[in-house]
């Protein structure tokens, strides 16, 4: 049974940039109550109220992974070393976006599976095997009859959005050829602990894994975890290896080691939580705060990337246009739209990063190095970054 530590409130979907404001569009804004829970049985964090799947990942998704730089070369990066590792013949990505990951695989070797029929069409048209679907069941039995066993299958920030774990692991144990592996990997419940960083909670983000969690919740099937590591992705991410129970793969050092580290900071505690959702309010003050002195001394504050992290912050915070000017980002399908809930509007760097900016909010804070690298021209003449991770501060 899941107990709620953190309430953050009223929230929109946050892939739901709207293109005008007027009473007919924000009348038609769906929002939902965002509160969290941990569940003492299973260790699991999840969000306590489900949003449907269908609101979230359709035709008009927004996020294009290759959009970043630092996402590009860490996609390259784990194809070459699952390739290198496993070997495999047949490889199969869940949830693959604008074709980042599969990209480094010869097209007759991978599959992509990818529900939003906007990213699908990208893959498709570059001649990738592309089923704009859900995974489930009935997709692996079809996958399996026309390929046999997947030797690789290969899920990046996409097992988190997905609510009913039975399915998506009986799905896994359809599709894996006999010593096939699934490796997958989400934002770190650990991290978050860590760093205070809250606005990893979003409605896409049904779930924040663990080892403990993922390990309690693979005890009742035929499926094993034999690895484990933390990456650095997205302000610090889990990455599993699960193969099926009769599987050659034994459980590694390094993985025997983590689950003694989780205990360690207590993440199959709920007194963990309730420590951090306290945090989580301090934070939440201390960054109005900020903001508040800054307009006082009537400082220019925009955002750097119109991200879901930051759609949370806003939310929660209660941060509209009365604290930020505008958000700036990357991606040509958000510009000229408004942010989520609070409706802030979103520009292209190259308009809004200009000389009258004095201070930009990190809302891409997981790309804090390559934003820095690439504004530099913006530091040097004394613009600065704020940030609320793992504390609010100037940067």
């Amino acid at each position: 049974m899941k107990k709620i530590f953190l309430n953050l409130g009223r929230q929109p979907i946050t892939n739901s940039f709207l293109n005008k404001i007027d009473k007919k569009t924000t009348k038609k804004e769906f929002f939902y109550n965002l509160s969290i829970g941990f569940d003492k049985k299973n260790f699991l964090v999840s969000i306590m109220n489900y949003v449907n799947p269908k609101k979230m990942f359709n035709s008009k998704y927004a996020h294009r992974a290759s959009s970043s730089k630092t996402m590009r070369k860490s996609f390259q990066q784990i194809a070459f070393k699952l390739k290198k590792r496993f070997k495999p013949k047949k490889c199969l990505e869940i949830g693959s976006n604008d074709g980042v990951f599969i990209k480094n695989f010869n097209k007759k070797q991978i599959i992509a599976i990818e529900p939003c029929a906007n990213l699908a069409k990208i893959t498709r048209l570059e001649g990738f095997t592309t089923y704009s679907e859900f995974w489930s069941k009935q997709l692996a039995k079809k996958i399996v009859k026309l390929n046999c066993g997947i030797d690789l299958i290969y899920s990046a920030n996409t097992i988190s959005h997905i609510p009913n774990f039975k399915e998506v692991f009986d799905a896994v144990l359809i599709g894996l050829s006999k010593n096939g592996v699934f490796v997958f990997e989400d934002p770190y419940i650990g991290s978050v602990i860590q760093n205070n960083s809250y606005d990893q909670f979003y409605d896409e983000h049904a779930h924040l894994f663990s080892l403990l969690s993922i390990s309690k919740l693979l005890s009742n099937t035929n499926l094993k975890i034999f690895d484990a590591e933390i990456t650095q992705t997205h302000g610090g991410s889990i990455r599993f290896y699960i193969c099926r129970k009769n599987s050659k793969f034994r459980e590694t050092k390094s993985m025997k080691l983590l689950r003694f580290k989780e205990i360690q900071q207590g993440l199959n505690k709920f007194k963990t939580y309730k420590n951090f959702s306290n945090r989580v309010k301090g934070s939440k003050q201390n960054l109005l705060n900020l903001l508040k002195k800054l307009k006082k001394n009537d400082k220019k504050i925009i955002s750097y990337g119109a991200t879901y992290k930051s759609t949370t912050i806003f939310n929660y915070c209660n941060i509209g246009t009365d604290f930020i000017d505008y958000v700036i980002d990357t991606t040509p399908n958000k510009q000229g739209k408004f942010t989520p809930g609070k409706h802030i509007p979103i520009t292209s760097p190259e308009k809004g990063l200009n000389n009258s900016v004095d201070y930009a909010f990190l809302g891409a804070w997981n790309f804090k190095r390559e934003i820095e690298l690439k504004e530099k021209n913006f530091l040097r003449r004394g613009g600065k970054f704020i940030t609320h991770v793992p504390s609010v501060r100037i940067i």
